[in-house]
């Protein structure tokens, strides 16, 4: 967890504070050590961003879940398209 929090530039506190958020879930060790991903990393760059801000962590929290609520929407939404001009044989189409 020091690592990461000297990656990220934050106090270990606020890592805890995110997991006790349930922002995020890091993985365990077998020593116990807390784990994080990339994309854990980026939630973790994100939320100090926000807090950083004046944004109280809770917040920050549902604004980073909107966040990633949206930019999925947004993937499936572009998926569907796809599929659809494919379908409709115009996928080649210039637009």
């Amino acid at each position: 967890m020091s690592a990461t929090a000297d990656i990220l530039g934050v106090r270990q506190a606020f890592l805890r504070s995110l997991d006790a958020a349930k922002l995020l879930t890091p993985q365990r060790s077998d020593g116990g050590h807390r784990r994080y991903s990339r994309y854990q990393l980026r939630i973790a760059a994100r939320a100090h961003e926000l807090v950083a801000g004046g944004t109280p962590l809770e917040s920050a929290c549902r604004i980073i879940i909107l966040e990633d609520q949206l930019a999925e929407a947004r993937r499936i939404n572009a998926e569907l398209q796809h599929t659809q001009l494919r379908e409709n044989g115009t996928a080649d189409a210039p637009e």
